[in-house]
């Protein structure tokens, strides 16, 4: 059974904390470069919406990592903040 996190960060707080701030980067120079809305970087590092594909692709070409990194954070987070009650699904038995 893999490892679960206890909580996971959002991975907007990852890229201000880890990434923009020891840049002394701004979320709109950030966006510029990048190519995409100034409200889309900062909405992520705020954590009002979530690391999506095509972010994550510019931003692993910008800062030299991989997509995976990004979507992974994005998907841990997730899992860990998602309640589902599934107590009335009978599994499927062979």
């Amino acid at each position: 059974m893999p490892i679960k996190m206890k909580n996971p960060s959002h991975p907007g707080d990852i890229l201000k904390h880890e990434f923009l701030e020891p840049m002394a980067m701004s979320e709109g120079q950030l966006a510029r470069r990048l190519g995409v809305p100034r409200t889309r970087i900062e909405r992520l590092t705020k954590g009002t919406t979530g690391m999506t594909p095509d972010t994550a692709f510019r931003l692993a070409k910008f800062f030299g990592t991989s997509p995976e990194f990004w979507i992974n954070m994005q998907v841990n987070y997730d899992l860990a903040h998602t309640h589902v009650d599934v107590s009335g699904i009978e599994p499927l038995s062979a």
